[in-house]
């Protein structure tokens, strides 16, 4: 089995990751701008220990670093525009030009290397404004400010984009309001109820967007997207696999609204259970019927799961503390379980459920790099580990397509080094280029490539055949 001649292979990217450049040409304040450290807390106002602020300079590198992502053979870029470039407050009644024509230029690049873009909309990056005035997603305001965003990006870049995506990791917003959502209220303070009326809001508003983006485009593609975090039952109790199907049940919540038209038959025992009543409307739930034309979803790892907290070994991920670590697989610097075959199952089961093409949006490793000599007067990396993970990882997808998986894709994160959403540091690198900056903030940015950059080059040169 081969992977599809049209199949997209390339890199993504987050502008509040990578951008830097956060005040110039009349760009607003984002969530990510008051959060210094990643996840935690956020401060009343930018800070300079926020290296997010400074990004990797891709505001004003993007040429060289396009060119370099074109001379991997990238079939594909993802990534994604910054809400508060377009509308800084999110509320202006016309967007503002400059930001705009920041992402002309970007579009400028894409076609000059023959260079499929995919746009994520929105990458947990709410304007600030959004979230201190109306609590974010909470709202259902936020509905029509995002269409608006939407169309705007829609009329704007109509024809020169064919690939969308809604809302970044939509699911995250259960794990970080704030971030995800745009949601003030602390984490501890949120009710149930407070929090699923957000997600029905962003629900919602991405559904609307699929309809918008057909209506002014009908070649428009479009697609949700989610954290895909596999989790096993730890034991055979039976306990152990009801505690794996509702955590399942978390994911396909999300997923059932946006890839069917409906919320899943288990919401209604779910949200009486946790007292939760949200506000529906019957206009809410004819668009929820603008479903999504690809489900694209990002991973990393997997971790185990068990109804009985005495058991096993927590994870060490700072994103999944409450799950326990799997004794079959290796583990990141991070703590991040290294499971390929993990991947294949995601894809399965995706598929096997939805009967949508699957895209795989994020998957890379993150690693202290080291900067060595190369032997002709410059530098690299000889990260051998990352290409390890990943040709183990494209291997898997690979089973997944002979199994009969509708795979239209692949864009390894951080296909540059970027700074962590998690951390706010750029210490964990994941790039095929390395960026020399480090997280106190010096460095000169220059860009180096790693050995993972050639063998990323062979591995599309050769549709997946050479890894």
């Amino acid at each position: 089995m081969h992977f599809p001649e049209n199949f997209l292979w390339g890199g993504a990217t987050a502008a509040n990751q990578c951008e830097g450049a956060w005040q110039e040409d009349g760009k607003g304040v984002s969530v990510q701008d008051v959060l210094p450290h990643g996840f935690g807390e956020r401060t009343a106002v930018p800070t300079e220990d926020n290296l997010k602020l400074k990004g990797i300079d891709h505001y004003h590198r993007y040429k060289e670093d396009i060119a370099l992502f074109a001379e991997m053979g990238f079939r594909v870029y993802r990534f994604s525009v910054a809400w508060s470039r377009i509308y800084p407050t999110g509320e202006e009644d016309k967007p503002n030009e400059a930001g705009l024509l920041f992402y002309d230029r970007i579009l400028d690049e894409c076609e000059k290397y023959g260079i499929e873009p995919l746009v994520t909309i929105s990458h947990y990056e709410t304007p600030l404004a959004l979230a201190e005035k109306y609590n974010g997603w909470m709202s259902r305001e936020m509905i029509n400010i995002y269409l608006k965003y939407c169309r705007t990006l829609f009329e704007r870049y109509k024809s020169r984009v064919r690939y969308w995506i809604t809302f970044n990791e939509i699911n995250s917003i259960l794990r970080q309001p704030f971030m995800s959502g745009g949601i003030c209220t602390p984490k501890n303070e949120l009710s149930d109820s407070d929090l699923y009326q957000a997600v029905h809001h962003e629900l919602v508003a991405s559904a609307e967007a699929t309809a918008l983006a057909h209506e002014i485009d009908p070649e428009n593609k479009v697609g949700c997207m989610v954290v895909g975090i596999t989790v096993y039952p730890l034991t055979p109790d039976p306990d152990d696999i009801l505690k794996v199907m509702d955590i399942d049940n978390d994911l396909y919540l999300f997923l059932d609204v946006q890839a069917r038209g409906e919320y899943p038959y288990f919401a209604a025992r779910r949200f009486a259970e946790k007292n939760i009543r949200l506000d529906i409307t019957e206009d809410d739930l004819q668009a929820l019927k603008h479903t999504a034309d690809f489900i694209a979803f990002s991973y990393y790892s997997s971790n185990c799961a068990t109804a009985d907290p005495s058991r096993g070994e927590p994870s060490r991920s700072n994103m999944t503390p409450e799950l326990r670590k799997n004794p079959y697989s290796e583990v990141t610097e991070w703590g991040w379980q290294i499971d390929p075959k993990g991947l294949r199952y995601t894809l399965n089961r995706l598929y096997a459920r939805y009967r949508l093409p699957l895209f795989v949006a994020e998957n890379g490793l993150g690693a202290r790099d080291r900067l060595v000599p190369d032997g002709k007067g410059s530098f690299t990396v000889n990260d051998d580990y990352r290409i390890a993970y990943m040709k183990e990882h494209i291997l898997q997808m690979k089973e997944a397509i002979a199994d009969g998986v509708e795979v239209m894709g692949y864009t390894a994160w951080g296909c540059i080094d970027l700074i962590s959403c998690s951390t706010a540091e750029i210490d964990k690198r994941y790039g095929f280029i390395y960026v020399d900056l480090n997280s106190d903030g010096t460095g000169t940015l220059t860009r180096y490539k790693k050995k993972s950059f050639d063998w990323y080059r062979k591995v599309i040169a050769s549709n997946g055949e050479e890894l």
